[in-house]
């Protein structure tokens, strides 16, 4: 019996490694046409008489295409592209170079710096484990491997809605294999012996944790990317703000509606085969009691979230006490606008010292800038200035005039959305979803406006659909550390994927409509 697991564990093993192989090589194949491919469209589309277009936002299109390419195919990292296409757009004369590089300084750039500050904090100090590990040790969890389930996937949704995915992911990564490493020593004890590389629950959790990671991020705007890129886009390109606050309301409906989908799913094809899994309340506590006391770091970092968190929630509060046209409100919002709120709950842990004496503070400058994510930073910034020079242009508008043209002149808002949704999840399952929705934002929002309609329910589909990317290791950082597992076979990941991804973006484009109809008459 122990031969044969041992001859299947290899066969699995080798069949890993060659669809690791077939992966490197379409990768490969991928840069290099895209490296060659992309500039020669751009140029050829720039050669290209196209009716409508000013001579600038020609070029702009040109650029936008190679930019685009770019980022899907990444011959060159997403960051680097990011800043190509402004730089372009100066040497070719579409702009200058204060209108072109403008947007790396806007002030949601800050607020996802304040967040990224602050989440390096809680993870230097252990704040992100010390609630995870809060939430598993709960009673109602105890050793029931369907509690266990689902708490895992509780802590990692609400981590990852305050922490990045990767991060979220890297630190419950461990936790779920000291839990599988639970199950299989008890079914040792009991003269069972496992192989957890074939074992349909080994595989569920490991999927439950990623995918939890990703659906987190939706609950709030600094949660991930594509949420606070769509935010730019309503603010820079149709002028319309949406707060922290109003996103939460959406985003944890969304997570809920997720999280849902996903548990069941996830149970219902990946099944625990014992009632109880006797060790996995002994390991929580250990790692608790590895934990020790709150220490000082832990209080202040604490303190300084709650302190970003209470500025950033307190506008929807006196919205709803005193009236959105409240003079308080109004000043409130010019005094601590969102970004602010981040910053000011980030620099004060430089200020909060933990040996005053020692001049130690709750977080060092090395270990901040360590912890900001530049790249994204980046990226976001090159997005948003070329949604912005596109709207400069007037190629948004022709964009928008030939997408609604291509749907019949006259789409409704239903099919709009789902449309753009289905897109945005597309692509990011193919590509970074940060460089998905940078690509498909622009469109979807230029496209309402030009068909008559608010653009704030397509943006946020598309916001909350590039979150959906469950059905390959490539899609998201969280499916590529749990898939580095070996307990997550990819068939397995595809079929799940696919039926979390598309039952998510119906239940996610119909009362996305339906709410957005209701909000505007009323």
């Amino acid at each position: 019996m122990y031969k044969e697991a041992e001859e299947m564990s290899a066969d699995q093993s080798k069949e890993a490694q060659r669809i690791h192989e077939a992966e490197q090589k379409f990768d490969r194949t991928r840069r290099l046409v895209g490296l060659f491919g992309a500039p020669i469209l751009a140029l050829l589309v720039f050669l290209t008489p196209i009716e409508g277009l000013t001579v600038a936002s020609h070029k702009l299109l040109a650029i936008m295409v190679l930019v685009a390419l770019w980022w899907i195919t990444e011959p060159v990292p997403i960051p680097v592209t990011s800043l190509i296409g402004p730089t372009l757009a100066v040497v070719t004369g579409v702009v200058t170079a204060k209108d072109a590089y403008a947007a790396f300084a806007n002030p949601m750039i800050f607020l996802f710096m304040g967040g990224f500050i602050l989440a390096k904090a809680m993870m230097d100090h252990g704040l992100d484990k010390r609630f995870a590990y809060w939430l598993l040790a709960r009673s109602w969890v105890g050793s029931n491997p369907r509690r266990i389930f689902l708490a895992i996937g509780l802590a990692a949704a609400l981590c990852s809605g305050w922490v990045s995915n990767t991060a979220t992911a890297a630190m419950m990564f461990p936790i779920a294999l000291g839990l599988l490493g639970a199950i299989k020593e008890m079914m040792a004890a009991n003269g069972k012996e496992i192989d957890l590389h074939d074992y349909k629950y080994a595989t569920g959790l490991m999927l439950m944790t990623a995918y939890s990671c990703s659906i987190g991020g939706v609950l709030t705007p600094i949660g991930t990317p594509p949420n606070i890129i769509m935010l730019g886009f309503l603010d820079q390109m149709a002028n319309i703000h949406i707060s922290f606050f109003e996103w939460m309301t959406w985003g944890a409906i969304a997570m809920v509606v997720y999280f849902i989908i996903t548990y069941f799913i996830l149970i219902r094809m990946f099944p625990p085969d014992v009632a109880r899994i006797d060790g996995a309340e002994e390991f929580i506590r250990a790692r608790v009691a590895e934990l020790g006391g709150w220490t000082r770091a832990q209080k202040n970092t604490l303190v300084c979230f709650l302190v970003a968190v209470s500025l950033w929630v307190f506008p929807g509060i006196l919205s709803m006490t005193l009236g959105s046209t409240s003079p308080i409100l109004k000043m409130y919002n010019h005094l601590f606008p969102e970004a602010v709120a981040a910053m000011f709950g980030a620099l004060l842990l430089f200020l909060m010292p933990i040996n005053f004496k020692e001049r130690q503070f709750t977080l060092e400058w090395k270990s901040a800038v360590q912890g900001v994510e530049w790249g994204t930073l980046i990226l976001f910034g090159g997005g948003l200035a070329m949604g912005g020079m596109m709207y400069k242009t007037g190629l948004s508008q022709w964009v928008g005039d030939k997408i609604v043209g291509m749907l019949g002149g006259e789409p409704s808002e239903f099919a709009l959305v789902a449309i753009f949704c289905v897109m945005a999840l597309l692509l990011s399952e193919l590509t970074s979803h940060t460089a998905a929705t940078n690509m498909i934002g622009p469109l979807g929002i230029t496209a309402a406006v030009a068909a008559g309609f608010s653009p704030v329910h397509v943006a946020v589909g598309i916001a909350l659909s590039s979150s959906l990317g469950f059905m390959l290791p490539v899609s998201t950082p969280p499916n590529a550390i749990v898939y580095a597992s070996g307990y997550i076979p990819i068939t397995k990941m595809i079929k799940t994927g696919v039926y979390i991804d598309f039952i998510g973006i119906f239940c996610v484009t119909i009362p996305l409509v339906l709410y957005f109809v209701t909000w505007i008459v009323g």
